[in-house]
């Protein structure tokens, strides 16, 4: 049995065996996280096998012969050799359509009294006929020296005739180069994740083929994309959502028997590309949305959505949908459940949420021992269960590190205790409404002020308000990001920050490099400081505050792990994907002045010819080109 590779564990650890067993588990149950040409496993045939089980499972008697001698290899005793295995069956479920008509499928064997666990390849035919890749069978060990020094090691039954085409089949440097490294790291960590896995509602198999193909139907859209935000992010985002309802949808109607396609309202749709590719796909519904946006024109007549301010009341009811959506729905989110629960006994609700809202302003942490989003998701589940849902939460396959959605697909309560329950409801809301502590985000909207009491609570007559301090966002959004902030202000702190890192290294000869001085560090806690508080206050109205006027002038400042530096043109900045860079060619376009030209005690590092930015006045050359074409390029 050739060993091909072996890495150790750190010393100390003390998270093995166990540790070892749970990291396997994620490389058989979520291989898709390393191979990233695979979007899942599908598993089944979960049961003990002993040798006799072994022998029919292979067909072949010289490869059962084989494949045994490689899993018992190292066996102290005749009857260690009989003891059972634990087996299951993966099918693999490339992202790919094109991939063959083939299953690809492991037997997967765990050994826990080796501490081994062997996959065995094949491949099955539209027949169920298997024929199995013997020259691909591999396995991966636990190794201990006096319960001490641990190790991880790979071997491959049979070393020259290893196949790969880099989807269900990887190459053997990629299995130890890649694989191993993470199943000890995964093992040293032994972490088990806050929420669920990905997709664990649905047939992870339907929604990797519907995905593909929405995927290739709506991809143009990133072509004609009209809006300030990244459109690879946002379209491939909005197809993932499209594809995960879509999918769900289909097996609600299977389970249930029905034939018509289920309706649905996007509350607070933003760009409407949601809305979109579910009215294409055939399900008649319609997004609502405080700010039309400038892609809603690029739709068509047939995809409804409308520009109006929600406020959770009685005027905002769907009696006649199937599903309420809240995709991103900011302060919208917890009502929801709410609106779902008080349209219909029948209305059920699918969530994605984001930023951190209660019912009346900003939500308030309540448990450290959780993570600020975990805590939230367990709000949003607790709003669902009083409003009478059964709650279920899945993970998305999205963009995004906000990935956990909630859904409300039945109720649990009989539609003859719907006074109690919504009684509930509503005394539920009101507590949240009405706790001290609560932080309320107000608007220059109206909120329906004549229908509430000077209580807090509602007269209940149609079109008034349910939650006395829910204020629905501005219809004109508002630029938070210091660009609003006068240039005379903004340059006064650029440049009392900058002097002050100057001055931590000038004249020591320490943050030095070639003779001009780079300064020191300080964290952004330790600038602020350096700032008085009315300053402090005007950035405080800002998104982002102080952190962001930073970035934002970073020809000066490089801000990382929460300190600032001064920056050095003459270092090669990281790559970063959204950023297009070109080298500085003789006769470029200089449209912003360089500000160490201007206040380093010594200068820009860099010739004129060289820097990006203007060394005076007679090389500034102001653009002519429309702002619009020239918004994503950056130096």
């Amino acid at each position: 049995m050739p060993k091909l590779f072996d890495i150790k564990f750190p010393g100390g650890c003390k998270s093995l065996p166990d540790g070892f067993w749970s990291a396997v588990d994620v490389w058989i149950k979520k291989p898709h996280v390393v191979n990233k040409r695979l979007c899942g496993v599908k598993e089944t045939d979960s049961k003990d096998v002993d040798q006799d089980d072994l022998r029919l499972l292979l067909h072949d008697p010289e490869l059962f012969t084989d494949a045994l001698l490689f899993m018992i290899t190292g066996a102290s005793a005749a009857h260690e050799a009989d003891k059972p295995w634990s087996s299951s069956v993966r099918t693999f479920i490339p992202k790919v359509n094109c991939y063959g008509t083939n299953l690809h499928k492991e037997i997967i064997l765990k050994d826990f009294g080796r501490q081994r666990v062997t996959f065995i390849p094949f491949e099955e035919d539209a027949e169920g006929k298997a024929s199995l890749r013997k020259g691909n069978i591999y396995q991966i060990q636990l190794c201990n020296q006096d319960c001490e020094e641990w190790s991880l090691e790979l071997c491959a039954l049979s070393v020259d005739s290893w196949f790969s085409d880099g989807v269900a089949y990887p190459k053997l440097p990629w299995l130890s180069s890649d694989l191993l490294p993470k199943l000890v790291r995964w093992a040293t960590e032994c972490r088990s994740s806050e929420f669920r896995s990905t997709l664990s509602l649905l047939p992870v198999e339907k929604y990797s083929l519907m995905y593909q193909q929405l995927k290739d139907k709506y991809k143009a859209m990133v072509k004609v994309w009209p809006e300030v935000t990244d459109p690879e992010k946002f379209v491939y985002e909005d197809v993932a959502i499209a594809t995960y309802l879509l999918v769900l949808w289909a097996e609600e109607r299977a389970e249930k028997g029905l034939t018509a396609r289920q309706s649905f309202v996007d509350l607070g749709c933003g760009n409407g590309l949601l809305v979109h590719i579910l009215t294409n796909e055939g399900h008649p519904g319609r997004g609502i949305d405080v700010r039309r946006r400038k892609i809603w024109d690029m739709y068509g007549p047939q995809t409804l959505l409308e520009e109006k301010a929600i406020t959770p009341s009685e005027s905002f009811l769907f009696p006649g949908t199937d599903w309420l959506i809240g995709n991103h729905s900011d302060e919208l989110t917890p009502w929801i459940p709410v609106i779902a629960a008080r349209s219909s006994y029948s209305c059920r609700y699918f969530v994605l949420p984001c930023c951190f809202f209660d019912f009346c302003g900003k939500y308030q942490r309540r448990q450290c021992k959780k993570s600020q989003y975990k805590e939230y998701i367990d709000f949003i589940a607790e709003v669902s269960q009083v409003c009478g849902f059964n709650t279920d939460e899945d993970c998305l396959r999205i963009p995004s590190t906000k990935r956990v959605c909630l859904l409300g697909k039945s109720r649990n309560y009989q539609l003859s205790d719907e006074p109690e329950v919504e009684q509930q409801r509503a005394h539920y809301i009101h507590s949240r409404c009405t706790a001290p502590g609560v932080t309320v985000q107000r608007s220059d909207v109206s909120n329906d002020e004549d229908c509430c009491n000077g209580d807090g609570s509602c007269n209940g007559t149609p079109g008034s308000s349910w939650g006395a301090g829910f204020q629905p966002r501005d219809r004109v959004e508002a630029v938070r990001n210091c660009a609003a902030l006068p240039r005379d202000f903004v340059d006064g702190v650029v440049l009392r920050v900058a002097n002050a890192l100057l001055g931590m290294t000038a004249g020591d000869g320490e943050g030095s490099c070639r003779d001009w001085n780079q300064g020191g560090s300080l964290s952004v806690s330790e600038v602020a400081g350096l700032l008085g508080q009315e300053t402090l206050r005007l950035l405080k109205k800002e998104c982002g505050g102080l952190q962001t006027l930073l970035r934002n002038n970073h020809q000066v400042f490089r801000v990382e792990g929460g300190r600032v530096y001064i920056r050095d043109w003459r270092e090669k900045m990281p790559f970063r994907a959204d950023v297009k860079r070109k080298p500085v060619t003789p006769g470029a376009l200089k449209t912003r002045l360089c500000w160490f030209h201007a206040h380093h005690p010594q200068g820009c590092p860099l010739q004129a010819e060289s820097c990006a930015f203007a060394h005076g006045a007679h090389d500034l050359r102001p653009s002519t080109r429309p702002l619009k074409k020239i918004k994503n390029e950056a130096f």
